[in-house]
């Protein structure tokens, strides 16, 4: 299983949009993904909801998507947290990663996709090669919320379809 992960807790984030994205692509490529998102995730302990979201969606999962937004020249606290509460060797251990960054700004979150690789490797995860920088996410969509810049979007097809026979 395929599981997207929307890495902040912000509402209504342009980090979903995408995410959501990758699940409808992933979709139209014949594989089924599940979506995590952040928003409204309690990760300061490990409380019945945490553990159930862990239970249904972490460990079964053996590919993870993250879709990591900028924060601070980093990812957000949140998603760090996700793994700090975690049961490393069940939820993450031996699985593989692909990571998508995205900012407003010029660089889509390369730093922070540097560091979110750092992590990765830590709890044994293998991190496919193709991170892809989503930069000024916030010009890309149309008013249907859906990304319709050709080149971001052939980027992304090529990344999953990279990342499927990864």
């Amino acid at each position: 299983m395929y599981l997207i992960v929307s890495g902040t807790n912000r509402a209504d984030s342009y980090t979903i949009k995408v995410a959501r994205q990758y699940q409808q692509l992933m979709l139209q490529k014949g594989s089924d993904s599940a979506l995590l998102s952040l928003e409204g995730l309690n990760v300061l302990d490990r409380n019945p909801h945490y553990e159930k979201i862990e239970r249904e969606m972490l460990i079964p999962a053996e590919k993870f998507i993250f879709i990591a937004p900028e924060y601070n020249g980093s990812i957000p606290g949140v998603l760090k947290s996700l793994f700090d509460i975690s049961d490393v060797r069940k939820a993450w251990a031996g699985k593989k990663a692909l990571l998508t960054g995205v900012s407003t700004g010029r660089a889509g979150n390369l730093r922070g996709m540097e560091h979110l690789t750092g992590i990765l490797h830590y709890l044994r995860v293998v991190v496919h090669p193709n991170k892809l920088p989503i930069s000024i996410v916030d010009k890309l969509f149309d008013d249907t919320g859906h990304i319709a810049d050709g080149p971001t979007l052939a980027a992304i097809s090529n990344q999953l379809d990279e990342f499927v026979s990864f």
